[in-house]
């Protein structure tokens, strides 16, 4: 996940002396990976056996993010689609590689059944993920060549790089073609197109200028608020006519008339 406006480093695990002897370098495995525990609140993606620090995201970074997920798991909410969509997920791309996207797309099946397990959350080869989106901020080169290569060969069905230094996105897909990942680009005067999200309504410019969620949250009570109020008004009226015909026609009845009888 390219997060921040400085240059990825690498770290090197130190293995004790008494086990290592002329070397301090410690390639981990993939199993090492998932139980390891490093600095507090920092995420850490593994390359080739390499601890890679992923640096904080900016404020900017983030705030995209969270819009991307709100405007996925409201459409998947709308279309009934049994999908979720989560930031700061693994996803294995080599025998000792995994990425951390910045959101993913999963089956919901696949995420119940994993969100229990313990250590790292990753998904592993047989767990990969619908759709990755990696955030481009300084490290182009890591989203556009390294990270495509390695989404691409773990055949990650779509694969969206959002650009705002140039304004774009790019929606890679179809990793299984003979020649990889075909690729469309979206300016910011277009909406966005995906084969797996048809009736996804997002424009590139709605992105990469995006409103606070919380407060499209608070819009979304008020909205159903309203509409309760609506519902309740309209369950009081029609209660109150219901009553009135009641009234009526016992009243006809008393006359000795049969409300029943009238046209």
């Amino acid at each position: 996940m390219t997060q921040a406006v400085e240059r990825v480093t690498e770290v090197a695990i130190q293995q004790p002396q008494a086990q290592v002897q002329g070397s301090t370098e410690h390639l981990l495995t993939f199993q090492e990976y998932l139980a390891y525990e490093g600095e507090p609140d920092v995420l850490y993606e593994l390359f080739r056996g390499k601890l890679i620090p992923m640096p904080a995201p900016t404020l900017y970074h983030a705030k995209i993010c969270e819009f991307l997920v709100y405007k996925l798991q409201r459409y998947f909410a709308d279309q009934n689609l049994a999908l979720v969509a989560k930031t700061t997920v693994g996803v294995r791309t080599e025998e000792n590689s995994s990425r951390i996207p910045d959101a993913i797309v999963c089956p919901q099946s696949l995420w119940e059944q994993i969100s229990d397990r313990p250590g790292a959350g990753v998904l592993d080869f047989a767990e990969k993920p619908i759709l990755v989106v990696e955030i481009v901020s300084s490290n182009r080169r890591d989203d556009y060549v390294s990270k495509r290569y390695e989404y691409e060969i773990a055949e990650i069905p779509e694969y969206w790089i959002v650009d705002p230094q140039k304004k774009r996105v790019r929606v890679l897909a179809n990793a299984t073609n003979e020649e990889g990942y075909s690729w469309v680009d979206f300016s910011e005067d277009s909406s966005i197109v995906s084969e797996q999200f048809d009736q996804l309504d997002l424009s590139v410019q709605e992105l990469l200028n995006p409103p606070v969620v919380e407060q499209l949250i608070k819009e979304e009570q008020a909205k159903i608020k309203t509409l309760e109020q609506e519902a309740e008004t309209e369950r009081q009226r029609a209660d109150n006519e219901r009553q009135r015909a009641e009234k009526l026609a016992q009243r006809l009845r008393e006359m000795g008339i049969n409300p029943e009888e009238i046209d």
